[in-house]
Parts: C-alpha cells; structure tokens; sequence
C-alpha cells in the first residue's frame, strides 16, 4: 500500500489534536483585582475589563471602614492607589468614596472609586464566579461576620449559580469563617522564598477547614503541584504577569490561573 505524503500529514496533523486534547489542561481563568494590569486595580473599570476578557472568577480584596462597612481595596492604606493618604480603618465609607481611585493609574480613569462590597455584589454577585480574599482581618475585628451575613443575606451561599470562594493568608480568619459558613470553600494563600516548600503537617492542618492551598507562583514546581493534588486539594496560582508562565502552569495540571492580564489565560 502507498502512503502518501498528504496521509501522514493528515495523520499527524490528527495525532496531534489528539495527544494535545488528552495532555493539555484549561485551568480556571480568575481575573486578579479584575484586570489589573490594564486599569486601577479592585475598581469597576477593572472588573467589567476582567469580564470582557472572558475570565471565569473575578478576584478582589475586601477590607473594613471606620464604620463598620466593607469595601474593595488591597493595601492598608489608601495611599498607593488613591489621590489620599491613610488607613483604610481610619476613613467612614463616605470619606473614603470621595477618593479617586483611577487617576494614579491613567488620567483616563479619573473618578473611579473605592466600590464598597455591596456594590460590587449588587453589580456582579450572580454573574461570575468571585474569590474573595479577606484582607488583614487582623485590623478588622468582626469582619468574618460581615462578610458571612452578606453572602447569606444575598442567598449567595449554596446557590445554583456562580460560586463563592473565599480565601486569606490568615488561617485563624478562615478557621473562623469555616464555623460560621461551612459549606463555603476556603483557600490558604501562601507566600514563601523560593525553594521552600509546604510540610506534611502543614497540609493535614488545612483539612480541617480548607479546600485550596494557592501558592504564590515562585514556590510553583510540578512536585508541589502533584503534593497538592495528593492531599485532596485544590490549587489556584498567584500572580501571573506573563504569557509563557500560562503554559508552563497548565502543563503541570493546576486548577486555577490568577492574572492582571486574563486575555493571557483564554485557551
């Protein structure tokens, strides 16, 4: 029989798709503080931009005002992101709305605002799936509770519709937001120097209470991966600036991606 040179092509041209589809994985498109490498981070222009990128989850930071209301912003201090200075417990949540949360990035963004969490949960809660990270609860006392009143008072816990998770570097603030919302999924970031890992004892610590552990990608090798996996969790990582860190990450089978550029992460 001859076998001509359009069949091998043909053939692998076939072998190929195939070999890609059994090996390749698609991970979870999660957009860090929206998309934050092309508008003002945590800010609506940032998460309706994750939104036309196609990501699955928008990431955000939710912290605690003055008077006791929750808004969207990552640092401590409203310093490096808006046009005022202090911290954020310091400020009532009309202060702090009165900041422009835009400019520092492009003066096209000017008078974006800090988005108080019901905003952002009256604007996108149903829509997308959300990771949210309890920021420096430390500095915020209660703040667990807030945070699981609102997501039970908007029936977002055990919905139908696009998932809750929340996730913290501060395992006492998960261990206490997992006694009061159990059938939340919980995330343990972690940030360590590179080359050093987590311990076994560490892991067995986390099954009381968490479903992720998301490392920071510098700690990333396909070891740690698999150890992840073995434990029984699931692993979302954190932060991808990069296009070549996106395939690199997927062939080592994590579950989610977290970018300040979510157009990096479409399949």
């Amino acid at each position: 029989m001859r076998i001509t040179t359009t069949f091998w092509k043909s053939f692998l041209q076939r072998k190929l798709v195939n070999d890609t589809a059994s090996t390749y994985h698609y991970p979870i498109k999660i957009g860090h503080r929206g998309a934050a490498g092309y508008c003002p981070e945590n800010t609506f222009a940032s998460f309706h931009k994750a939104l036309l990128l196609g990501v699955d989850f928008l990431e955000l930071d939710v912290q605690m005002t003055k008077d006791g209301e929750l808004v969207v912003i990552h640092d401590p201090t409203v310093n490096r992101t808006t046009n005022g200075k202090g911290k954020v417990k310091d400020f009532t949540l009309k202060e702090i709305q009165t900041l422009d949360a835009g400019s520092w990035f492009h003066p096209r963004f000017s008078g974006e605002r800090i988005p108080s969490f019901c905003q952002f949960l009256d604007e996108f809660a149903g829509k997308i799936g959300i990771l949210l990270e309890i920021k420096n609860p430390a500095l915020y006392p209660g703040i667990e509770e807030k945070i699981a009143d609102e997501l039970l008072n908007r029936g977002l816990i055990n919905s139908e519709g696009p998932q809750v998770i929340v996730q913290s570097f501060d395992q006492n603030s998960l261990k206490r937001f997992h006694q009061l919302v159990p059938s939340v999924q919980l995330g343990v970031l972690l940030k360590k120097l590179t080359g050093k890992g987590i311990s076994n004892k560490e892991f067995l610590s986390f099954e009381n209470y968490a479903s992720y552990v998301n490392p920071k990608i510098t700690m990333v090798n396909k070891k740690l991966i698999r150890r992840i996996h073995q434990h029984g969790f699931k692993t979302f990582i954190w932060t991808i600036r990069k296009k070549n860190e996106v395939t690199l990450l997927r062939n080592v089978h994590v579950d989610g991606l977290i970018s300040d550029y979510p157009d990096f992460l479409k399949e």
